[in-house]
């Protein structure tokens, strides 16, 4: 009885406020600015894109309709598109595990630490919020030019001094570099997931007897695999879509042979500098398309490695 007196009054209070659906108009007017916002500059401009895709649209002329040319043209008669896919490649393998694994160091050190931790992480998250920016692109490749800080360091121990970004063995490494150097965000998530593992189990594997890379092999990596494969997912994304650095650093050519020439780089000649708008639309869907499989992936193995608290296998 008294639970239907309240869901009663419940009722006649919703519809004195007005809140049970009177004015759904008054709802869609606020939502307007994202409804207009998502179809004038996100879902036009994909569908427009996938149109283009399919023709060989270069700016200044109507667009043609050629069916699947450019996505044929682009596997089987482009060897810079396969030296793109490459180099892409090359640096999310190399790139987004050691970042992680830096960021999940320096998130154990800072998780011990007592006094000055704040300071401390401050001070590592801070290269994180300049970004991929072209100011930080800019200083990274004077450290690395020939006759730079890098070079002449390299120099002392015997190592020829012509550049590291103009040597192809080591171009693609100052771009790792940079993006390792950026831990700051993934190192943020890790210390905020190694907070929340309880002590306990800490304590009570070291009366087993259990040393430190025994607790940390068996206690941190799965209680932290959540947080983990979040920045796995994330960072991996990222990885894929990498541009200002890959611009500023090779100068816009994606040199020395073609090993900084990251897909988007590549897009990006082919649309703004060859005016080939139509190919570097496929090259987008097909980036998409692939990074889009990776994360398929990734999820699909998380469930061999990925632990949730209560979760029963």
């Amino acid at each position: 009885m008294t639970t239907t007196s309240t869901r009663s009054a419940a009722r006649r209070s919703r519809r004195r406020s007005g809140t049970y659906g009177d004015h759904p108009a008054t709802g869609y007017l606020f939502l307007s600015p994202w409804i207009l916002g998502a179809l004038l500059l996100f879902l036009g401009p994909m569908l427009a894109s996938l149109y283009l895709s399919f023709t060989d649209y270069d700016l200044f002329s109507t667009p043609n309709w050629i069916g699947l040319e450019n996505y044929e043209r682009m596997l089987t008669d482009d060897p810079r598109f396969g030296n793109s896919v490459l180099a892409t490649v090359r640096f999310v393998v190399f790139g987004v595990p050691i970042q992680l694994a830096a960021a999940l160091g320096v998130a154990l050190l800072l998780n011990r630490a007592s006094r000055m931790s704040g300071v401390y992480r401050s001070a590592f998250y801070a290269p994180s919020l300049l970004g991929g920016s072209v100011a930080l692109a800019l200083v990274w490749r004077s450290l690395f030019t020939a006759d730079g800080p890098a070079d002449q360091l390299s120099g002392l121990f015997g190592m020829p001094s012509r550049g590291w970004v103009n040597d192809p063995q080591l171009a693609l490494a100052v771009l790792v570099l940079l993006i390792v150097w950026q831990f700051g965000a993934p190192m943020v998530i890790f210390l905020a997931g190694l907070k929340q593992i309880p002590q306990e189990l800490y304590d009570a594997a070291a009366v087993d007897g259990a040393n430190a890379w025994q607790r940390f092999r068996s206690i941190t990596v799965p209680m932290l695999s959540p947080v983990i494969f979040f920045n796995l997912v994330l960072n991996t994304i990222n990885a894929f879509q990498v541009f200002n650095a890959a611009f500023v650093v090779s100068g816009g050519t994606g040199g020395p042979s073609d090993t900084t020439l990251f897909y988007t780089l590549y897009l990006w000649r082919k649309g703004f500098v060859e005016f080939n708008m139509g190919y570097a639309s496929a090259m987008a869907w097909v980036l998409l398309l692939g990074i889009a499989l990776v994360t398929v992936l990734i999820f699909r193995s998380a469930r061999s490695w990925v632990h949730y608290a209560g979760e029963k296998r």
